[in-house]
Formats: structure tokens, sequence, C-alpha cells
């Protein structure tokens, strides 16, 4: 029965990368550079947006980061509402809040501003505004969003979502302390701004969390079976480009260049994983969200190590390959130059102060993790090798301290 099961998801899988090929894959058009953010206004302008919604958080407007996107657009004659109810993990009541103002104001379009957490409920609440009869929970899942989302501007502040690019948005539950994940092609932005000195004040271990996230969607991506040349190039830029830079961005947080590399990296991240998708690593941290509200960055960090260790030669080649484009190792054998590169995460890790595991967890919850992990990865997510209950536990259990 097991064995039917995973012949199921293989085809799954394979059908659903045949089928990604109709969809439109084009990058944004980009505004980047030191100081692009205020070049914003004016572009918004000429696509004709007279009133926007800004989302983004408390966090984000306490630090005044946006009073020079408010003055330009001022000074550019674009009138704007601000919605900065954003929780760490957005909820179906900060989306419905959005969405609310944004009505209620008569907004053109959606300028998102922040990490991941403001990208996913801007997403969703831009999508409830063109998809007005189909609630947030309808919209969970694969294809639920119908209709292209009005004007969206995306700007992250944090190098390490690549949402700015990604066809996903991550909504959480209160009510049954679940995330979940809606997919869709016109979740993805057609307009984004990277610019460095919006990440220049993040705190250390925002940095490194991040930083891992984009890491993770990078390797992810690459080691699946759902790629294509474009995704692969995208995965490998990616992956270069962290082991470069991110822990200086970490330990120097004023380094402009490392901090334009990390947003760099983390777009192409977001260029691969959102059509290659990801694995286990995701599943898994999505419900230690859910269920312990752990950051979304932490868990990838902690996660990834444990789950590449779980795939063990199914995964080598490819990781192999990694090694060799991060100069990790250049030569040996595929295993020696892919356990090398496990080994390099973890010290990354190390290097930066993130744990190997976690307090949180307990074992009266492993059941419903498991459950919930397997039901989001299986059969949609074209990992190397496909867990089963006890292989997710055991992984799970790797991780608890």
């Amino acid at each position: 029965m097991w064995q039917l099961k995973k012949a199921f998801f293989r085809t799954y899988q394979s059908v659903f990368k045949i089928a990604m090929c109709a969809f439109d894959w084009s990058e944004p058009e980009l505004l980047e550079g030191e100081g692009a953010i205020e070049r914003l206004p004016a572009f918004i302008k000429t696509k004709g947006l007279k009133k926007v919604l800004i989302v983004t958080d408390k966090g984000l407007t306490s630090l005044h980061l946006l009073d020079g996107l408010y003055a330009k657009l001022e000074e550019d004659g674009i009138e704007y509402a601000v919605y900065d109810g954003t929780q760490p993990n957005p909820t179906i009541q900060n989306i419905e809040d959005a969405r609310q103002m944004y009505v209620d104001n008569g907004c053109e379009g959606v300028i998102a501003f922040g990490g991941g957490s403001p990208m996913d409920c801007a997403k969703i609440a831009a999508a409830r505004v063109t998809n007005p009869k189909k609630s947030v929970k309808k919209m969970r899942g694969l294809l639920k969003v119908t209709h292209k989302l009005p004007p969206f501007f995306a700007v992250p502040t944090t190098a390490g979502t690549g949402s700015e690019v990604t066809l996903a948005a991550v909504v959480s539950d209160p009510e049954t302390q679940e995330k979940n994940a809606c997919n869709s092609p016109y979740l993805r932005p057609k307009y984004a701004v990277l610019d460095p000195a919006l990440t220049i004040g993040l705190p250390p271990h925002i940095t490194s969390t991040t930083g891992m996230d984009a890491l993770t969607h990078a390797v992810e991506a690459y080691i699946g079976r759902s790629n294509v040349k474009s995704t692969e190039m995208y995965a490998e830029k990616a992956v270069k480009l962290i082991f470069e830079n991110l822990e200086t961005a970490y330990a120097d947080g004023k380094n402009i260049d490392a901090r334009m590399n990390m947003l760099k990296a983390s777009y192409y991240a977001g260029m691969a994983f959102t059509r290659a998708y990801v694995g286990y690593v995701h599943a898994i941290g999505h419900n230690f969200g859910g269920q312990y509200h752990i950051p979304h960055g932490l868990a990838m960090a902690v996660i990834l190590p444990h789950v590449l260790e779980y795939y063990g030669e199914s995964a080598y080649p490819r990781l192999a390959k990694l090694a060799v484009i991060s100069g990790v190792k250049t030569d040996g054998t595929d295993a020696e130059k892919a356990v090398a590169f496990i080994e390099a995460i973890k010290t990354m890790n190390k290097n930066m102060n993130i744990p190997d595991g976690f307090e949180q967890i307990q074992e009266k919850d492993l059941g419903i993790i498991v459950e919930r992990a397997l039901k989001e990865a299986n059969p949609l997510y074209p990992v190397p090798k496909i867990m089963d209950k006890a292989d997710c536990e055991k992984v799970i259990r790797g991780m608890m301290r």
C-alpha cells in the first residue's frame, strides 16, 4: 500500500511539473539599489494610481522606516492608507482588517512593506479584494485564487522570504493553531523594490534567521525533482551569494554590499522555489510556527540540516554540486562533498548563535505535527525521498531539547 502511495505522489508531482509550464514565470519589474524606495512613488504614479494601501507592521512603523516613503508619496500626489496591524504570523483577521481598510479608503493598489508576514497579509488581503466571494479559508491550497491582484508593489525589509517573487502566502488560523499555504500564480507580485538601506537596521538574529530561510528555499528547490534550467540557475546563484555574504551581514550590519547581495540572494531563492517548490523543512517548520509560534526563519535554520541528513544518499549528488558552488568542498566523492555541505550549514548556524533544536517541542504534540506536516508535503512537494509518519517523527525527535 505504501509503495502505491509513493508511486501516486511521484506521478502527481510529475504532472504538476508539466502543468507549471503553462504559467507566466517572468521576473517582476524591479527597482533596485540603495535609495530605490524613494523612486517607488514616481513609479506608482506612472501606473495611473492615485491612492494605495500600505500593509506593514507596528515594529516597522515604530522605527520610522516608512517616513521617507510617506514623504515621497505626498510629494508625488499619491494618497495612502496604512494598515500596520500585521502579526508575526498573519491571521485571517489581519487579512480581513487590511482588506476592509483597502475598500473603505477607495484604494487602487497595494504596497507590501516588510518581511514575510506583511507580504503574506498583503497578498491575501489583495486577493480578497479581487476574489470577494471567496473566504480566506477557501483560498488555502493550490490554485484557489483565480483572479489577479490589484497593482501590487512588494518592498522586502528582510533578506529571506523571497515573497516579492513567489506565488505563495501563509496564513495562520488561531482557532486550529494551523498555518496554511495559499499557492497561486496570481499571488506573484508584478513589481518589487530591492533597497539594501531598508535592511541596515535589522538585528543580527533577524539577519541570520531570514538569511537561512533564503538558503532553505534555494536548497530545497535545488534538490527537489521539479527543477528546470532557470530554477537551477537561480538556486545556485542564491547559495553562492549566501555563503559569501550572510555571516558578513550578520557581523557587520551596515555593510551595504553584503546587504544588497543578501537581498539578491533572497530574490533568486524565491525565483527558484516558487516554481520548483520546497520540501519537508517547510512542511515541518510551518507546523512548528503554528503550534509553538516559532519564527519561520529560525525554524528553517534549525530544521534544514536535520532533514538533509534524513535524505541521505538521495540528495548527495545535488548537495555535492552546491558544496562546489559555495566553495565548501571542491574535491572528493559526492557523499563527502554533500556531508561537508551539511556540516557547513551547521557551522554557519553555530557561528550565528542559532540552536540545533527546540525546547518547545512536546511529546504530546508529535502526532498532530507529523500528521499536518505530511498532509502539507504529500503529494505536492517533489522531495528527494518521501517520508512516512515514522520517518517524520524521528526527524522531529532529533530536534527535541
